[in-house]
């Protein structure tokens, strides 16, 4: 039997020809039903949410989450950890998420390669597969990252990442640690491949690009920069047409005009907005610890006591507001961004990231300085 039909009405709706508020969103079975005008008779009968003038983006797509609410996903990879982190990333409009575990040990990945299989099994709203940020990354760019537990893949490594399971899978790995046959072999099994924390020169991710690496893990930090003579990472990110870049704006990993460069470098949509999120984000405590180390958040930015940055306290609501204040970036930019553009990252454009009929019903429902109200998942309304 069919849901009741939902209608969310009187917002600024942000659709694919920019904000509209002159329509109604229908919504039914967790899905977007149709985008009407505030007159349709089907508004009638429908359960109607008036939000008040708000503005109604697309729910937020976070494609690196190490933690937030308190918990960090190395330290505990279950469903209840995932249920946390997830919970409090909502309150900031986030309505999907990749977990992110930091370089680790073999048993601890496979711990969070179950987890967030066992999380989307359960339905826990939000999870859209894992990230995996190493350990197939270099020394030289090692950032927060242990050294000690860097390695190259294994057989079982393969057969892991590889395996049949629910979610998207996203690999940070250096291209100059890993064989471009490999890299091959995990694309074509649908592993979204990116590069970071990598001293890789221009040729060699330009090799990886074309053996199926699809983008750059947090553009410009923990790479190699952009020169006259090498190019570098960077440069290669720059000049390749079809991958995406993660960037954080934060307003500290990166200066705001090497941003601006970079989405000026690129196609339209290929930029999309991340938080490296760590445990302060949603959660009144400060500081975690990670690799032994006590990481502490003052001003917005996350380091240990040498000053190296760890993660962010960023949240994709933060990062919108940044891309359009910082960055002079219009409006519905900034939200293809977060959501869009991510989604098509992970291949996940049929279902989500934008308010149209046949998509997901996730939605972040904003005020006129982009602060979160509540959000949607699948139909379900949280209140931030």
């Amino acid at each position: 039997m069919p849901e009741p039909l939902l209608a969310l009405a009187n917002a600024r709706v942000m659709t694919d020809e920019g904000l509209r508020d002159d329509i109604a969103v229908l919504v039914r079975n967790g899905h977007v039903l149709a985008l009407v005008d505030a007159d349709d008779p089907r508004l009638s009968g429908a359960q109607r949410h008036d939000l008040g003038g708000a503005l109604l983006l697309p729910g937020f797509i976070d494609v690196q989450v190490n933690g937030g609410g308190g918990l960090l996903f190395n330290d505990a990879p279950t469903v209840e950890t995932l249920e946390g982190i997830a919970a409090a990333h909502r309150r900031f409009g986030t309505t999907g998420l990749l977990p992110t575990l930091i370089t680790d040990t073999a048993p601890k990945m496979r711990a969070a390669l179950d987890a967030v299989d066992a999380a989307i099994a359960r339905g826990v709203p939000g999870i859209l597969g894992i990230h995996l940020e190493g350990p197939f990354l270099a020394p030289a760019r090692k950032g927060i990252h242990d050294a000690s537990l860097f390695r190259t893949p294994d057989t079982d490594d393969l057969l892991a990442l590889t395996a049949q399971r629910r979610g998207v899978v996203m690999l940070t790995l250096a291209p100059e640690r890993v064989d471009a046959g490999v890299i091959a072999r995990l694309a074509a099994a649908g592993v979204r491949v990116v590069a970071g924390h990598t001293a890789a020169d221009y040729a060699t991710t330009r090799a990886a690009l074309d053996a199926g690496v699809c983008g750059f893990t947090h553009l410009y930090n923990a790479m190699t920069p952009l020169t006259s003579r090498e190019p570098g990472v960077v440069g290669a990110a720059l000049d390749d047409a079809a991958s995406w870049c993660g960037l954080i704006v934060d307003g500290h990993h990166v200066h705001p005009a090497s941003l601006r460069v970079a989405i000026n470098a690129k196609p339209p949509g290929k930029c999309v907005l991340v938080t490296d999120a760590m445990p302060p984000v949603g959660s009144t405590r400060p500081d975690y610890v990670l690799n032994g180390q006590t990481i502490t958040a003052r001003n917005g930015i996350c380091m240990n006591d040498a000053g190296v940055l760890a993660g962010s306290a960023l949240d994709m609501a933060g990062a919108v507001r940044n891309a359009v204040n910082l960055l002079g970036l219009p409006l519905a930019e900034a939200s293809r961004m977060a959501s869009s553009y991510p989604a098509e990252w992970l291949g996940l454009e049929q279902t989500h990231g934008r308010i149209a009929p046949g998509q997901r019903a996730d939605f972040a429902v904003l005020d006129d300085t982009l602060a979160v109200r509540g959000s949607w998942i699948a139909g379900t309304y949280y209140p931030a």
